[in-house]
């Protein structure tokens, strides 16, 4: 028995391990990642400095395809030996100071800038390039991967931009700058200067649209676990991963370790075919269905996965059709039906107040005054509504201003006008309010009924 509770555990670890750290099941971009990897390849064994953009849209696979590209690299020992890769993003690295400050910790030369002052961030940035050259004068090579790309254009005067760019140009030091950003018109942000030292390469990557059978058959791949071969490989790659002294590459064996998930080959038997049996259930196929005509993305997918996974434990060794169509509902509800769901009985009654009063005038704007008269209506034949001051319903009416379920009417606020008088406009369709109204818990009969009709 403890030995099954360890095996579901590892099988745990291992899928959500792979999916994080696993570049090898990056599907297509065939062209684009072979671009890439000759440009990083000319920067380290021809001392060539370039710079490229990938552009496309959140969750296309740009990150991936350069860790892809730089794992393929890292088999290479003499890649290893002459190149170092400095990882920025426009998140963090929120001016140029602090991104220097990273350039120089990622470059381990912290000792050698220790009580330097320098007249310019140009100045800084060669003496960091000049520590890097070895006694034959050959300089080691700097990768510069920047995140949000986008975000360092808005740095003051672009100073980063223009001294990366301006480096990659003139051959001072071999270095590849590789931007990436999901922002399409990017090349406009940048000032002239640093535009004109900029290379133009561009790279686009969008999801391309796979046979919904390969979606599937990725599925099972990224659920199923590899043989002892494939681990071992695995278990290599992170090796090779080691090697590089950059902080964004340093990982811990024993985060990904193929010797360490030394599976009970049993195990590894029966969870492959419970994995195959699923993905040709009828449950799995409707999920997945859903799922691709969702968002095509592989991040999407793996990241569905990793929710999956992580719901595994010895109590539930397996992966059901049920826990697949539980988890899709969750990426096909509506927030704002959620939000419906959770407000008071008052609340709801005013929001099916607002939709009658809509209905009627044809969306026509409305303030509180009127949408108290139609609920008075209501309340004076209601047993649950029957009493209700007017102090509290105008609170009620406030809380759905707040939580954006009505919204203000840009010019309804100006001048001294009381806010009982405001004019709103209801931020919902008729749809979220029915679906609201039916999944509601314990809502009195009385006000159901009422939300069908409009009589009162």
């Amino acid at each position: 028995m403890h030995d099954s509770v360890q095996e579901v555990i590892k099988t745990r670890r291992f899928l959500k391990e792979r999916l994080q750290r696993d570049y090898s099941t990056l599907r297509g971009y065939e062209a684009e990642r072979s671009n890439v990897r000759q440009l990083l390849q000319r920067t380290a064994e021809m001392g060539e400095s370039n710079s490229l953009l990938l552009i496309g849209p959140r969750g296309a696979g740009k990150t991936t395809l350069i860790n892809a590209v730089l794992t393929d690299l890292m088999e290479n020992k003499s890649f290893v030996d002459n190149t170092l890769i400095v990882h920025l993003d426009g998140n963090l690295h929120t001016d140029d100071r602090i991104a220097l400050k990273s350039i120089t910790v990622q470059m381990r030369l912290e000792n050698a800038a220790d009580g330097k002052v320098f007249g310019s961030f140009a100045e800084n940035l060669a003496f960091l390039l000049q520590c890097l050259k070895a006694g034959d004068k050959k300089s080691k090579s700097v990768v510069f991967v920047l995140e949000e790309f986008d975000l360092f254009c808005t740095h003051h005067n672009q100073t980063l931009l223009y001294n990366l760019f301006d480096v990659s140009q003139s051959a001072q030091a071999p270095i590849c700058v590789l931007g990436v950003t999901c922002r399409l018109d990017v090349i406009e942000l940048l000032e002239k200067r640093v535009k004109s030292r900029f290379s133009h390469r561009q790279v686009f990557l969008f999801p391309s649209a796979h046979k919904f059978e390969e979606y599937v058959a990725l599925f099972q791949q990224l659920m199923s676990i590899p043989g002892s071969k494939e681990l071992q490989a695995a278990a290599d790659r992170v090796d090779s991963l080691d090697l590089f002294k950059s902080e964004a590459f340093t990982f811990q064996r024993n985060h990904f370790d193929g010797i360490e998930y030394n599976f009970d080959k049993k195990h590894t038997e029966n969870w492959n075919k419970q994995i195959a049996k699923l993905s040709k259930s009828a449950a799995a196929q409707k999920t997945l269905q859903m799922l691709y005509d969702f968002d095509i993305s592989e991040a999407f997918l793996k990241t569905f996965i990793f929710r999956l996974v992580a719901q595994l434990k010895p109590e539930a060794p397996h992966i059901t059709g049920e826990q697949l169509t539980a988890l899709a509902a969750q990426y096909e509800c509506d927030d704002k039906v959620e939000l419906l769901c959770g407000l008071s009985v008052l609340e709801l009654c005013l929001i099916i107040t607002i939709k009658h009063h809509s209905s009627i005038y044809d969306r026509d704007p409305f303030n509180f005054e009127i949408i108290f008269a139609r609920f008075s209506k209501f309340a004076k034949v209601s047993s649950t509504m029957q009493g209700v001051e007017r102090a509290v319903v105008l609170k009620a009416f406030e809380h759905l201003r707040i939580v954006e379920l009505i919204m203000p009417l840009s010019n309804s606020g100006m001048g001294k006008l009381q806010k009982e008088f405001e004019m709103h406009k209801m931020a919902l369709t008729y749809g979220q309010i029915q679906q609201a109204v039916q999944r509601y818990q314990a809502l009195p009969t009385e006000v159901a009924q009422w939300a069908q009709s409009s009589l009162i």
